[in-house]
């Protein structure tokens, strides 16, 4: 009688499925998808993984999307400003636990390097401006967030959180490379140009100072008349006057003493230069992707001062304060509310902003 012999069977390949997120990302100038991405895993020990809540759109992102940027490579996931819930904290992270809301600083701070000691997060040797700029960012179903206890803050129980994403980048950056760079005071003029977010947000957190003017300077009409119910005392459209002349006037003829460079390009940062006074300050904002004339031969001997500086965000703990108190109401500043998934038409809508009367965008998941 035969024996038969049986053949061994072949075991299947074990599956390993990726899992995945949905993701914005970036594909060179004028290029972008919301598409599949594998999901962030954790790391280093102090990383924590957080799932989007909400998020919302920066002028910087429409800058990266003009390719003014250069250092964001295709591929990547934008955005840097959100609040999540932590999904998974590293072994190293003491201060967050799976469950927590939190508030993502747009700057990652290590707190340990010397520029970090210095209160300099956004040069940390081991972070800084790094979110959808170096790695990937905040415009996800989930993000990734290095050294989390030092780039984190806890969202208090009951709190606005679409307020609180004003928090990530625009209000500390309108406030610390604005007014504090400017050194607003009592009693001063000051003349902010561009009447955008983070214009107003410079708007709102310099009345901590009780200017005696802010003269808010644009070309949308509407963005002006918004910047009118944030406290602007007087507004001019570049567009329908000669911005310079009409400064003078209000100002018998010296100029400003803080002039605020809000939006990015050549032209308005030399309107800064062109009506600031003698002894006066120019604090630059704007995220500026090509060279702007500095007019020494003007400026030369006025005394003035001109300030740089990238959100350190050394301001929020005070500033998430000022917004629990009621003192400060950033959710004025949101104009219109999209799901995650029409970050397309957020975009659209968000760059099109005279057009769709837009301030800030709200995304949530």
């Amino acid at each position: 009688m035969e024996t038969l012999v049986q053949e061994p069977v072949a075991e299947a390949p074990a599956f390993n499925p990726v899992k995945t997120m949905k993701a914005l990302v970036y594909h060179g100038p004028g290029k972008k998808s919301w598409e599949d991405k594998p999901m962030p895993a954790i790391m280093k020990p102090t990383d924590a993984i957080v799932k989007i809540l909400k998020t919302t759109i920066c002028g910087t992102d429409l800058h990266i999307m003009k390719g003014d940027v250069p250092e964001v490579t295709d591929g990547r996931i934008i955005g840097h400003e959100g609040v999540g819930i932590i999904e998974e904290a590293g072994s190293g992270v003491s201060s967050f636990k799976k469950g927590d809301h939190v508030l993502i600083s747009c700057i990652t701070s290590c707190g340990k390097c010397s520029y970090c000691k210095k209160g300099m997060y956004s040069h940390c040797e081991d972070g800084g401006w790094i979110l959808g700029h170096l790695i990937d960012g905040t415009q996800a179903e989930y993000v990734r967030i290095p050294h989390a206890d030092n780039s984190l803050y806890p969202i208090p129980a009951g709190a606005d959180e679409e307020a609180l994403v004003m928090l990530s980048d625009i209000l500390p950056t309108g406030f610390e490379c604005g007014v504090l760079n400017g050194q607003v005071k009592p009693g001063d003029t000051i003349a902010i140009v561009g009447s955008g977010p983070i214009g107003i947000a410079a708007l709102l957190t310099a009345q901590f100072y009780s200017p005696a003017e802010i003269i808010m300077i644009d070309r949308d009409d509407n963005r002006l008349e918004v910047a009118k119910t944030f406290g602007a005392t007087r507004t001019i459209n570049f567009e329908a006057e000669n911005a310079v002349e009409r400064v003078m006037s209000l100002t018998g003829g010296i100029g400003v003493d803080v002039a605020i460079e809000a939006v990015g390009v050549p032209a308005s940062f030399e309107l800064c230069e062109e009506i600031v006074n003698p002894g006066g300050h120019i604090a630059n904002i704007g995220v500026h992707g090509k060279s702007v004339s500095l007019h020494l031969e003007t400026l030369w001997a006025k005394n003035i001062t001109i300030t740089t500086r990238l959100v350190d965000t050394v301001s929020t703990p005070m500033l998430l304060k000022t917004v629990q108190s009621q003192k400060l109401k950033p959710n004025q500043l949101i104009t219109h509310h999209f799901r995650l998934d029409q970050i397309m038409e957020a975009y659209e809508t968000f760059g099109n902003a005279a057009k769709e009367k837009a301030l800030k965008v709200i995304m949530t998941s």
